[in-house]
């Protein structure tokens, strides 16, 4: 299946083969039992600070929708949180959203500005689903090669989505702003992994055993940084 236009292309596949020598070297933060946390009425309030009443607005209807996800199998949180992100927050490069080629968005940012690009809406869902009590060893936020041009076609570009894994060693559902129904890996033949990283560590390509943690790329770092400094407990 091809994607549609509005996808990751701004980020090469060179790009990509550089993140895929950070393993090894990627930052993995926090221990893997470790459940994550957010401090909502902080988050409503830096967000309406630094982005205005549309801002804070954004973080209720998140908070809402937390609320009332609460509780619910964890086949249907996916499907809500993926769809929520999917029709609430509009695809746009980083160089729209934050000036910057390349930026990764806490998920606060990416709600109150209500703009991201594949990497935001990952991060998003994500910490999302952690703080609706889905297990870390379940998800993994994944680099992939992603062919576009339809069957045949030799034309591919770098993208991230987020895998879901029902059980270890099984193939991962896949989380994807390009889509709004959640499919199997298998149902995905677009979508070669190069690797993935959770707070576990880092997986090349399909593994299900975390290659090595480690705690020296910035990226992720700082991203936790930012996330704690607006109401993230880790």
């Amino acid at each position: 299946m091809p994607f549609p236009p509005s996808s990751c292309r701004s980020h090469s596949l060179a790009a990509i083969c550089r993140l895929g020598a950070w393993v090894g070297v990627i930052c993995i933060v926090g221990a893997s039992g470790a459940q994550s946390g957010f401090e909502l009425e902080r988050m409503r309030l830096v967000a309406q600070q630094r982005f205005g009443a549309a801002g804070g607005d954004g973080v209720d209807a998140w908070r809402k929708a937390l609320g009332a996800w609460r509780g619910l199998s964890e086949d249907e949180q996916l499907r809500r949180v993926n769809e929520y992100f999917n029709r609430r927050i509009r695809f746009a490069e980083d160089s729209a959203v934050w000036s910057q080629p390349d930026y990764w968005a806490t998920p606060l940012e990416t709600i109150a500005r209500g703009a991201g690009d594949c990497e935001d809406f990952v991060f998003a869902k994500y910490f999302t689903l952690r703080e609706l009590g889905i297990a870390e060893d379940r998800l993994r936020m994944t680099y992939v090669r992603a062919t576009v041009g339809g069957p045949g076609s030799s034309v591919s570009q770098a993208h991230m989505v987020l895998s879901y894994y029902p059980a270890p060693d099984v193939v991962p559902l896949v989380l994807d702003n390009l889509i709004v129904d959640i499919r199997s890996a298998t149902a995905r033949p677009d979508l070669a992994p190069v690797f993935s990283f959770n707070m576990q560590g880092v997986f090349v390509g399909g593994a299900s055993q975390a290659s090595s943690p480690v705690d020296r790329v910035s990226r992720w770092r700082e991203l936790l940084l930012r996330m704690r400094s607006e109401g993230y407990m880790p």
